[in-house]
This record gives C-alpha cells, structure tokens and sequence, in this order.
C-alpha cells in the first residue's frame, strides 16, 4: 500500500508491502533516495489501540489517534502530528485542486495510475475547468482538469502510459 505523509513540514513517501512472514517498508524523504526496512510479524503485537514492535533491537510502543488525514502518534515520551494520505485521498485531493497537484507550470500525477486519453495538444490554449488528460487509478477513469487558463507547452505523456505520482504530465508555457 502507498502512502504519502506530512511530518512536521517534511513530506515522506511510504511503500508498505505485506508478505507471510514480515512487512517491506520503504521510506522517501523529500527527493533523496528511498530507503528500505524488514519488519518481522513475530516481532508485532496490536494491543487495544497501541501497536507494540521490535526494529533493530529497540521497542517501540504506538499510540495513534485520529481521523480522515491527520493522526497523532504518541511514541517514545512526545506527540507527533502527522497527515497521512492513502491512494484514495490522494486522487480525492488531486481532483479537489482540479487534477492540478504540482506547481503553476505543470501538470502532474497525483497518484500512480495509467494515462487513458490526452485531451489537448501541444500549443493549445485551454481555459480554467476544462479537461486535459483522463487517468485511470483506483480502477476509475478520473478527467484531470486545468486549474487556471493556460498555454499547453509541451505534453510528456502518451495514450497507454503507466505513470507514477509526482510525474509530470504537461506542462505550460
């Protein structure tokens, strides 16, 4: 499962894979690389609300409130706020901006997912809420929709495309 996370105005990407026997988790901070953890389930206990687990020798005990994207997490004496979103809130926030998640001169993918259709082409003008690409993510078609009246600059996609979140999908003159 993919997630992307807020932490105290650091964004994290996070990658958790289950298998039989552990968890892969995979953290990005910001840009620099992904790095790469094991979590054995022998070493995990759920508790009423409170997650307990062992990681590279020390334990580590888990309270965690919250609702909707933001959490606080009580570990190791203090209290952290953090906004979590899953793939779901991210295609949800991504068509809340207008399919606009990225800066003013681009386009870019709020969530991994594969291009359907491109709308516009290469030197169109386009006005404020009218469709530029149709992704699919989450087994739905989502119409990504211009934010603002722009000048398409250049076009980095093609119909049938698998893109990843963060991808640029167009950009603006």
């Amino acid at each position: 499962m993919f997630f992307e996370a807020e932490l105290k105005g650091k964004h994290f990407k996070i990658n958790v894979i289950e298998g039989r026997h552990h968890w892969k988790v995979s953290i990005q901070e910001g840009e620099s690389d992904w790095v790469h953890y094991t979590i054995k389930k022998i070493d995990y206990q759920e508790l009423e609300q409170v997650i307990l687990f062992l990681f590279k020798g020390s334990s580590y005990l888990l309270d965690v409130v919250g609702t909707d994207t933001e959490y606080t997490v009580y570990t190791r004496g203090s209290y952290r706020t953090v906004e979590i979103y899953n793939d779901e809130m991210l295609l949800h926030e991504s068509l809340k901006k207008g399919g606009a998640i990225g800066s003013q001169s681009s386009l870019t993918s709020g969530m991994p997912g594969k291009i359907v259709k491109i709308m516009v082409e290469k030197g169109q003008e386009v006005k404020e809420g009218q469709p530029l690409v149709i992704m699919e993510a989450m087994k739905m078609e989502n119409e990504m929709r211009a934010a603002k009246d722009v000048k398409i600059k250049d076009i980095l996609v093609s119909d049938g495309d698998s893109v990843e979140s963060g991808a640029t999908l167009i950009t603006y003159a």
